[in-house]
């Protein structure tokens, strides 16, 4: 596959997931909601996995790994994103989350010995700050409302655990583990971890009737969690987490294009101009060096 597929294909679904995630808010705890999202998808990494000939057997520090890696990444990182999108709208969200483009580039940095450029963190920062422009009107109103600082909080909290959850996926595959099931395992343990706070937090379970709660959680289960994450870690692997979290920089516009379809979002010549900028970044910091 190409890396530009493996760049866009991602990138498409992510772009979709910020609207899907609405769906899965309601009467299921969010703990429950996000355990079942990812148990559905180890068991289909599993498959995959089984079907391909690909050994599961992990030695036991490797399982060591694989668990801190599940709890971050699929545990806390999503349970602080669904918790956020309660409260803040979920265009800001993905301005939060645009900033693994540093965040990804500095693990990388630290983790791996990889460069960052000074035309990458410029770009980097025009793309963000087009983000920003986009969703301006958005981020003015959430400052007036409810619980608006936690929001922030604790989106800033899940991007900080999606990057820790990147560099210590790309560290097992670099030591020569097998992605498919590297993931099969992290997604479980991430969904185990969940289970178990919400029963020692005596957090009850309840099953919510909507089909648009169960279409949505297997559209998160099988594209956005088993499709995008295969493809998006093989994009790390080959161009390393900064580059690979360039696709923050292009999920939010399309997250926009969903909320004018879905939600009644409108475009203003500020977002225009956003949308402007976020492009030039993205062109800025692909860029083939001379």
């Amino acid at each position: 596959m190409s890396d530009r597929f493996l760049f866009w294909a991602p990138t498409l679904i992510w772009a979709t997931t910020w609207h899907v995630i609405l769906y899965q808010l309601g009467d299921v705890a969010v703990m429950h909601s996000v355990a079942l999202r990812f148990g559905l998808a180890s068991a289909m990494l599993f498959s995959i996995a089984r079907w391909r000939g690909e050994s599961l057997a992990f030695s036991p520090a490797q399982h060591g790994w694989l668990l801190l890696t599940g709890a971050v990444q699929y545990g806390f990182n999503y349970m602080g994103t669904y918790e956020a999108e309660k409260n803040l709208p979920s265009g800001l969200m993905a301005v939060l989350f645009s900033l693994m483009i540093f965040t990804n580039a500095i693990g990388g940095a630290l983790c791996f010995g990889q460069s960052i450029s000074r035309r990458f963190v410029l770009s980097g920062t025009l793309g963000v700050t087009g983000i920003v422009l986009i969703f301006w009107p958005a981020i003015a109103a959430a400052r007036e409302g409810v619980g608006v600082l936690g929001a922030v909080g604790l989106g800033l909290m899940a991007v900080t655990f999606a990057s820790i959850g990147n560099m210590l996926t790309l560290r097992l595959t670099r030591r020569g583990a097998s992605l498919i099931p590297l993931l099969a395992w992290s997604m479980g343990y991430g969904a185990l971890t969940l289970m178990l706070i919400a029963t020692l937090g005596g957090v009850e379970f309840h099953l919510d009737p909507r089909p648009s709660y169960w279409i949505s959680l297997v559209y998160l289960s099988a594209l956005g969690s088993v499709a995008a994450f295969l493809l998006y870690f093989n994009l790390a692997k080959r161009q390393g987490p900064g580059r690979a979290a360039l696709t923050g920089l292009v999920i939010p516009p399309m997250a926009l294009l969903m909320s004018a379809m879905f939600e009644g979002w409108r475009p203003t010549l500020v977002s225009g101009a956003g949308m402007a900028l976020c492009l030039v970044g993205l062109w800025g910091a692909t860029r083939p060096a001379r």
